[in-house]
């Protein structure tokens, strides 16, 4: 992996990791008795992390799509740089 492609992986990464963390049930503050108040900013903060893991999710995504595809051209135009002349391919 080059090093252009970790802060994308890693952010895209952290929302996996929160989503499984969710499915899996580990988000269970709300289990146990807590205050009124602690109830509801733990609520707010997961409202936030539900509405925003999405978008940040898919800009993580779009952004390593991106690299990936201009590498690959890239890589594509240095390929046809160094075939020789005249041979055809």
């Amino acid at each position: 992996m080059r090093k252009e492609f970790i802060p994308g992986a890693a952010v895209l990464g952290g929302v996996l990791l929160f989503w499984a963390a969710a499915v899996l049930g580990n988000l269970s503050f709300l289990s146990a008795p807590k205050s009124p108040l602690a109830t509801l900013a733990w609520l707010i903060f997961v409202y936030a992390a539900v509405a925003i893991t999405p978008i940040v999710g898919g800009l993580a995504a779009a952004d390593l799509l991106r690299r990936w595809q201009r590498n690959r051209i890239e890589g594509t135009r240095r390929g046809q740089e160094r075939r020789p002349a005249g041979t055809g391919a």
